[in-house]
Order: structure tokens, then sequence, then C-alpha cells
């Protein structure tokens, strides 16, 4: 015995993919989760930006490496995952002393990638850096 699609089975299908997909509360099993992986694809020493670009209390994001470098203090720096942990937005701002997400409002702080404000419950991952003189290299 053969099934043939239907037309309710071939538009359902696509739906219940599509629906499926931006399901996710906090980065579990839902939303595109491609972007995880291209700043941990990118190669040790790889030039990121000169020290100088960094303002003291703020940082900078890098949105072709998905990351964020930041220095909390002066001649201090961190670099984090530009990813927002609640559902894989790219940040967009860094200001007041936080990473912001424009999605739905997360803000991170820039001395740690901790939570400063939900709905993401976890921290932004960091990111290994070297500084060499004046620039900020992947370590």
């Amino acid at each position: 015995m053969t099934t043939r699609a239907t037309r309710r089975t071939v538009l359902l299908v696509p739906g219940a993919a599509a629906l499926s997909a931006g399901c996710g509360s906090d980065g579990y099993g839902g939303g595109d989760t491609s972007a995880d992986t291209s700043a941990a694809e990118a190669s040790p020493g790889q030039e990121l930006l000169p020290a100088a670009d960094v303002p003291v209390g703020g940082g900078k994001i890098l949105p072709d490496d998905k990351i964020v470098v930041t220095q909390p203090e002066q001649g201090r720096f961190k670099a984090f995952s530009a990813i927002c942990t609640h559902q894989q937005c790219l940040v967009s701002e860094v200001a007041d002393g936080t990473i912001n997400c424009p999605c739905h409002g997360s803000r991170f702080r820039v001395a740690d990638g901790s939570v400063a404000h939900g709905p993401a419950t976890r921290p932004l991952p960091e990111e290994r850096i070297t500084v060499d003189g004046n620039t900020i290299r992947r370590a």
C-alpha cells in the first residue's frame, strides 16, 4: 500500500517546520543556531581590531566575526560571543556598561558577559583573545 501526499499534508509539513524553528525560549532547541559555530571556527592569531578602537567602559561589536570586544577598565580587554543566549540574535550595541540585544531587550555586562537584564538567563560565552601591542587577536 502506498500513501499519496495530499494538498493538506504538503502544506502542513513546511508550516510545522517553520513554526518549530522559531519556538526556542533561551537557545535550547530552537531558533537558528548556525551563527553559534562561526566564531569558534576562526583561526587563532587572527587580527580582530586595534585596541584603540575599543572605548574604556564600552566595547566594539565585530558582526562578521560574531564577537564583541570590551574594555571594562583601562588596558583590560575581554571578548564574548556576539550571539545572544536567549534566541541567538546578534547583539547590536554596547552602551552604559552593557552589551545589548535588539530582539528582546537582553543586556549583558561588559566586564564578564553576565546577564544584567533578561529574558536571557545565560551569560555570553567568553572568547579567547590576546593583546599584542595595539592589536587584539584571537588566542
